[in-house]
Order: structure tokens, then C-alpha cells, then sequence
């Protein structure tokens, strides 16, 4: 009887010690970014955006784009990119609260675009994040879908 009252207490105190656990993802624990490619209207036109693989260099994510615009074709450009979300903003956004974010991208004639904006998490690896860009006078906004990859478990 004691044997089994020692044990019992034994798996209540795992089982309480499992659901304190901090169970949350790591900020270091993503290595990339993938950005779904996306579209957003303009004048009568639309641009559609495509992004590569954003790699993680400390609070900066680097990778290239392609901005498409149709029917205007030769406004289209493509060039890099980089976000700078900060460690304590990536922290935000693993308790589930909204990161804001802000970078820069230079097209091939290395004219610069200013970029802001924000990522929500949906779930551990997954979220959706607006960007805007500014092109000269103009704010492009597109929403889209994020996915981390190389997470840790």
C-alpha cells in the first residue's frame, strides 16, 4: 500500500511538472523564412510579390525578390531584401503577440524601397504578416503567410 502511494504521487508530481514546463519555441531556433508569394492591387494594375528564402543573420533576415507588375510590365524589378526583427520582437512573437518589424530593399538599379511591418504567429512555426513597401510615392501593402524553417524541437 505505501509502495503504491509513493508511486502515485511520483506520476502526479511528473505529470504536473510536464504541464509547467515551458513549452514554448526558442527565438534561436529558426534558421529561415519562408514568405508565400503574394499579390496586392494597384491603379488599374496589380503587383505581385516573390520573395526567396529568408535567411537569419543574427536580427536580420536577407534574401531576394522578384515585384511583378502587370499590365505595366517594365515597372516591374527585382533586387534584395532584408528585415530586421529584433531579438526582443522575435521573443514577441514566440508568446504569441504580434512582432513588428522594419528594412530595407534595393531593387537592381540599387534605388532603395523602405519596408515595415508586422508578423502574428498561428502556430509554433507558422503566422501571418503584413508588409508595406514604399516605391517613390507610393505605399504597396500586401498580407501573406509566413512558415519558419529549420525549428528545433
Amino acid at each position: 500500500m505505501m509502495f503504491r502511494s509513493i508511486l502515485y504521487s511520483l506520476l502526479v508530481l511528473a505529470a504536473v511538472t510536464r504541464l509547467g514546463a515551458d513549452t514554448t519555441q526558442r527565438s534561436g531556433d529558426w534558421d529561415s523564412v519562408t514568405v508565400a508569394t503574394v499579390k496586392t492591387s494597384i491603379y488599374v494594375g496589380s503587383v505581385t510579390l516573390t520573395t526567396g528564402e529568408f535567411v537569419r543573420q543574427g536580427d536580420n533576415y536577407t534574401t531576394t525578390y522578384e515585384a511583378k507588375v502587370w499590365p505595366w510590365f517594365f515597372w516591374s524589378e527585382h533586387g534584395s531584401i532584408t528585415i530586421t526583427l529584433p531579438e526582443a520582437e522575435l521573443l514577441k512573437l514566440t508568446k504569441g503577440q504580434r512582432a513588428e518589424f522594419s528594412g530595407e530593399a534595393r531593387n537592381q538599379k540599387n534605388k532603395p524601397r523602405h519596408v515595415t511591418g508586422y508578423a502574428e504567429q498561428t502556430n509554433p512555426a507558422n503566422g501571418k504578416i503584413k508588409v508595406r513597401i514604399g516605391v517613390d510615392d507610393t505605399e504597396l501593402v500586401f498580407n501573406s503567410t509566413y512558415r519558419f524553417n529549420n525549428v528545433v524541437k
